[in-house]
């Protein structure tokens, strides 16, 4: 498992009844996680400070508990990356941090290639790989069928000091935007995705992961430049294992252009603790050097 342990603004406080207790950028938050099945609390003095709370409905969805002095937003930094932080429904925030371990390898790939790099950013939700690729100096074309999280992804640009940078925004049906990039010629050296387990496009277009990965990854091959650095696919699917995010890649990018290829789970520290809270799984092929 690769864990993200190099953040400041972010903490994982404890993990106890289904529940996570984070700390972001000093606001105290609790939210439903389903990893989290026991309910032995490490620090049960912390649960108290708590500015805001997600508390679920028995019909679906549910709703945030505010204290007085929780903010509506705030930034969080990761390094030399700067993000907004809103309270969303279905208890998210507009940023997940055990991403980090996925920035700090996109950057580092990037800087070190020493060329120029264009990335493709798919299901791009907020602009954390957006952001990070843009800090590595690579051009980014950003696509999302959500124009809120297109804008908050901007938002997210702007607060890292990035606008100076190439970084094209699309609100899109992703497999529509790769098959018109594809009769465009259009080719990108690096990609990048975070499927859903299940949405819909700009226009009411259906996204089925299991239906749906396999065919846009290998319409994807097709905008692959002739000397690709990287593709990275990131999934929150439940039950979906990182070997199949492997085989799928080893089945498309991989019969064309001869790479290693790596899988596996991300997950999170709990503060003064040996406990981890995983956090979804990655499959990635990268050149071989």
């Amino acid at each position: 498992m690769k864990i993200a342990n190099d953040w400041k603004d972010y903490i994982l406080l404890d993990m106890s009844d289904g529940m996570k207790l984070e700390s972001w950028n000093g606001i105290i938050l609790s939210r439903p996680d389903p990893q989290i099945i026991w309910n032995e609390k490490s620090k049960p003095e912390l649960w108290d400070k708590v500015n805001a709370i997600y508390h679920r409905s028995k019909t679906g969805g549910g709703s945030w508990q505010y204290n007085k002095n929780t903010k509506d937003r705030w930034t969080v930094s990761y390094k030399d990356l700067t993000f907004n932080i809103k309270l969303m429904g279905f208890k998210h925030t507009g940023l997940f941090p055990e991403q980090a371990v996925n920035w700090d390898y996109m950057i580092d790939k990037i800087k070190s290639s020493n060329r120029h790099i264009k990335v493709l950013n798919l299901f791009a939700y907020t602009g954390g790989a957006t952001v990070a690729c843009a800090y590595a100096g690579a051009d980014v074309v950003h696509v999302d069928s959500s124009r809120g999280m297109v804008d908050w992804a901007k938002e997210n640009i702007k607060s890292s000091n990035l606008e100076d940078k190439y970084v094209r925004f699309i609100v899109d049906d992703v497999i529509k935007f790769v098959q018109r990039e594809i009769r465009r010629g259009h080719k990108y050296d690096a990609i990048i995705m975070d499927p859903p387990s299940f949405g819909r496009g700009a226009n009411k277009e259906v996204w089925n992961i299991e239906d749906s990965l396999y065919k846009l990854v290998d319409l994807c091959t097709n905008v692959l430049s002739d000397d690709p650095l990287f593709f990275l696919i990131n999934s929150y699917t439940t039950g979906l294992s990182s070997k199949v995010l492997e085989n799928i890649l080893m089945l498309t990018v991989n019969k064309n252009n001869k790479g290693i290829i790596t899988s596996g789970e991300i997950g999170l520290p709990m503060q003064d603790s040996k406990l981890v809270l995983p956090c979804g799984i990655y499959g990635r092929w990268e050149k071989d050097e």
